[in-house]
């Protein structure tokens, strides 16, 4: 075989194979999360995080994340190498907004962003990235994790 010949086989086996490690990647192990969210009020739609500040709703996030999410992103969000992103990292442009009332509009457009993701996945170019929880986790557990993440943020 020629070298272009072995690169252009080598470049279909990974077409061919991708969509299925992706796939293997993103599916979660699918079963009931006992998320209690007993003693926290019911999030109201379109608010953003109604959870921001509150140490109980952080911890309650903080065990949900470990059963649906650490398999992708870390244990306790601490990511070593797994391939989802490291989410600790993802609210640090709003703080540096100086206006207020811009900054808590980047505030609630991330908040907003978050809850869409968790809920619909990630899937680009037909490949899932990130499955669709909105099956699998309520409103109030997603933001008892968003929570947790800004609780923990570096």
């Amino acid at each position: 075989m020629t070298p272009f010949f072995r690169l252009v086989v080598a470049g279909a086996l990974a077409l061919l194979v991708q969509p299925a490690l992706a796939f293997e990647v993103a599916e979660p192990a699918v079963a009931t999360f006992d998320v209690d969210t007993t003693g926290l009020p019911p999030p109201p739609a379109g608010e953003g995080n109604p959870y921001r500040g509150n140490a109980q709703a952080a911890e309650i996030g903080r065990t949900a994340f470990n059963q649906a999410c650490s398999r992708c992103h870390g244990i306790d969000a601490i990511n070593k190498g797994q391939v989802g992103p490291d989410l600790l990292k993802m609210d640090r442009s709003c703080p540096r907004i100086a206006d207020p009332v811009v900054r808590q509009l980047c505030v609630l457009d991330q908040d907003d962003f978050f809850l869409k993701s968790v809920q619909d996945g990630k899937t680009r170019v037909g490949v899932v990235h990130m499955p669709a929880w909105k099956e699998v986790l309520p409103p109030a557990a997603i933001w008892t994790i968003r929570s947790f993440l800004e609780s923990s943020s570096r």
